[in-house]
């Protein structure tokens, strides 16, 4: 049966999704706020590109914001679906998936030592709060200005990503109690995390960050401040979490934490271990991790966690990266793309910063390296949105905000990045007539 909503196209698609939808959209960067104008609706992806409902062909640089490690609709995906797909959805019981992915997290990310599946990564997150918490018996938590971490009531204090982007950094509906106990703190500031600790130096549960926080753009840490973070926590008794959420096999295959050399204790993860679907999972210490129910006392559960089709999805996600080692290459592209923008920004005497690790990168117009949450802000919006709608003009799909990051696949070709360079590159001289 054909969807009634088949042939229609993005403005009659968003016309009637605004009388259905709050806001026309079911995650709010994509409703096209923070750069103007109304979003598109995507048909149809394949390897590098969208095809929107208005027939226009994109080079896709947000990846379903960071799952499409290897483009879209990868064959190898898309066959192990398929496979999964014939033996059933869903069970409501372990099922032989769950073990295979569980091997692979464990063999390839440094900290865990056991897993737990989820569905999301706001439902990881959350539930490694809620472990830290139950492991250390205290209730504070540390986290950092402009990093995301889903939209858990104790974590959307001071928050990046949608709700930066929507200019509402803390979210109504959130009790003043819960954000009572979360300690917001300058990201690259060691001044400001040893005295929080000596504020509070036996009520702190948990550390909380993105090694690479990348919901606010891509900032980078300074040298030494995640060690410093690990040596922090560990002289605290203080459960170090990395939301992992995005850079988890994207940077390498065992994170950040495998690129820096420091181990947290918990990690969360999801994006690209659903290969395209639902996921989330949290993993770390064995010590830690059997606090959980159904051997300790924290409890967490889910009916979907572990679902079949999502967890063959992930498992032959990682497979792929596994045999196809594709990391110097997208480190390459990556470089390529910031080298080229930066030199022409500086020929033009445009302020830009294109921080970038590993597939991803972002553009911040700005004179000074931006190093916390506070110096992203001081990035010129109308800049961005300039190169944003010009780029979306001439085939070119960036993120929707200025404090977004954006990702590369390796389905994208040496023809797609110089493609990209040009359309950039173009895009930033009419910032300047």
């Amino acid at each position: 049966m054909a969807l009634s909503t088949e042939y229609l196209t993005s403005a009659e698609l968003f016309e009637r999704a605004l009388e259905l939808i709050p806001g026309g959209v079911n995650s709010p960067v994509r409703a096209f706020r923070s750069v103007g104008g109304a979003p598109f609706f995507t048909r149809s992806a394949q390897a590098s590109r969208l095809t929107t409902a208005d027939g226009q062909e994109l080079i896709d640089y947000v990846c379903t914001w960071g799952p499409a490690i290897h483009g879209h609709n990868r064959l190898e995906v898309r066959e192990a679906i398929a496979q999964a797909l014939n033996r059933g959805t869903s069970f409501g019981t372990p099922n032989p998936y769950e073990v295979a992915m569980a091997e692979r997290v464990v063999e390839l990310v440094p900290s865990v030592e056991k897993v737990r599946m989820v569905n999301s990564g706001t439902e990881a997150t959350m539930s490694a709060i809620r472990l830290a918490r139950g492991y250390t018996k205290r209730n504070k938590i540390i986290k950092f200005a402009g990093c995301y971490h889903g939209h858990v009531d104790s974590l959307l204090v001071a928050a990046g990503s949608g709700a930066l982007t929507l200019g509402t950094p803390d979210s109504a509906g959130v009790p003043p109690s819960f954000a009572a106990e979360t300690i917001v703190l300058p990201y690259n500031d060691v001044a400001a995390l040893e005295a929080a600790f000596a504020e509070h130096p036996d009520e702190i549960a948990a550390i909380i960050v993105e090694p690479y926080p990348a919901n606010c753009g891509l900032i980078l840490p300074l040298p030494g401040y995640l060690q410093k973070l690990r040596d922090v926590c560990t002289q605290h008794g203080t459960v170090l979490i990395f939301d992992e959420v995005m850079t988890g096999f994207r940077v390498a295959l065992g994170g950040v934490q495998e690129r820096e050399g420091v181990t947290p204790d918990l990690t969360a993860l999801g994006k690209i271990i659903g290969g395209g679907l639902p996921v989330g999972a949290f993993g770390g210490k064995a010590e830690i991790m059997d606090l959980l129910a159904p051997l300790g006392p924290v409890y967490q559960a889910g009916t979907l966690s572990g679902n079949p089709l999502a967890m063959a999805a992930g498992v032959a996600a990682l497979d792929l990266l596994i045999t196809e080692d594709p990391y110097t290459r997208l480190e390459a592209a990556g470089a390529q793309i910031r080298d080229a923008l930066e030199g022409v920004a500086k020929e033009l005497g445009l302020p830009l910063q294109v921080p970038q690790v590993g597939s991803m990168f972002a553009l911040f117009f700005t004179e000074a390296p931006v190093t916390q949450f506070e110096s992203a802000l001081t990035s010129d919006k109308s800049m961005f949105n300039t190169v944003f709608h010009y780029a979306l003009e001439n085939g070119v799909y960036l993120p929707p905000s200025a404090y977004e990051t954006c990702f590369i696949s390796t389905a994208h070709t040496n023809s797609d990045i110089e493609q990209t360079i040009e359309v950039l590159c173009h895009g930033m001289k009419e910032i300047t007539r």
